[in-house]
């Protein structure tokens, strides 16, 4: 439990951010009567407290996506197909979230994503679906390019790290490893579609650059963008050896995104000038900064 009102509420933001992520693989990924991976796995998987993984499982359960039972686990009981439709309507309701914009962007024949995040495990899940949606018939892109910045590994970060002993380096090797590991999976999906003959041609590039992220930016197919800052907060960490350690971190899944399209009749519009700026700006850091 948290201790403070500010607290759980960044809390419950970052359990809705999981619960959306759960929802999204529900039917690609976790397929009907299948059963979820355990709470400690999802918890390793996603880097937040199991006790944000029940909180997003009751979210589901209440929606009807699934069941669970003590000592069972938590298993599908409905699945929807993911569809451009559905992906359209949800992304004007409430807060907005990655899931529908990577959805249309991987729905066009040439799809191209720019990234600038402190970790890439949020991605390699959307990436995930994906790969399993062009698998299985639903949509089929010809061409994909992804660029994605990521903090240079030997950066000194200044979070996560444990409160009260900020040279413990278990919570930065902890963010290195989780970034490698979910790298490593989303470029493997991405690339085994070309070479399984599911898409024309894949480009993907990870380079890595001095800066310590403030904020994540999805630039899709050059016209829209999402941009979110991540907040700091307090919050329970667990370690590779199982310790639980109180750790200043930032809100990964719970950031706050804000969405901006350019308006292809208005080179003014305020979008448009949004989504150009920082085009430009993704563009000189990784022409001059990254490597």
């Amino acid at each position: 439990m948290f201790g403070t009102g500010g607290e759980a509420s960044g809390g419950g933001r970052e359990a809705q951010r999981v619960a959306d992520e759960l929802r999204a693989r529900i039917g690609p990924v976790y397929s009907l009567g299948s059963f979820l991976p355990a709470q400690r796995d999802l918890a390793l998987e996603l880097g937040v407290s199991r006790d944000t993984v029940q909180r997003a499982l009751r979210v589901l359960i209440n929606e009807g996506w699934i069941e669970s039972r003590r000592g069972s686990g938590s298993w599908v009981v409905s699945v929807e197909r993911p569809q451009s439709s559905t992906a359209k309507a949800t992304r004007m309701r409430g807060q907005m979230t990655l899931a529908p914009f990577i959805s249309e962007a991987f729905e066009q024949p040439e799809v191209t994503l720019d990234v600038y995040t402190l970790t890439s495990e949020s991605l390699d899940a959307h990436i995930r679906l994906q790969s399993e949606r062009i698998r299985g018939g639903f949509i089929s892109p010809q061409h994909i390019t992804l660029r994605m910045l990521l903090p240079d590994p030997s950066l000194p970060l200044p979070y996560p790290r444990v409160m009260g002993d900020p040279d413990d380096p278990r919570p930065r090797e902890r963010l290195r490893l989780i970034t490698e590991t979910h790298t490593a999976s989303l470029v493997g999906a991405l690339r085994n579609l070309q070479a399984d003959r599911k898409v024309s041609s894949v480009d993907v590039q990870v380079r890595h650059v001095p800066l310590t992220p403030t904020s994540k930016l999805y630039l899709f197919n050059t016209v829209e963008v999402l941009h979110g800052m991540y907040e700091i907060i307090e919050r329970p960490l667990e370690l590779r050896d199982g310790e639980v350690v109180t750790a200043l971190d930032v809100l990964g899944l719970g950031a706050t995104l804000t969405h901006h399209a350019k308006d292809p009749g208005d080179p003014g519009a305020p979008g448009t000038v949004f989504v150009d700026s920082m085009q430009r700006w993704f563009d000189s850091v990784w022409n001059n900064l990254a490597q």
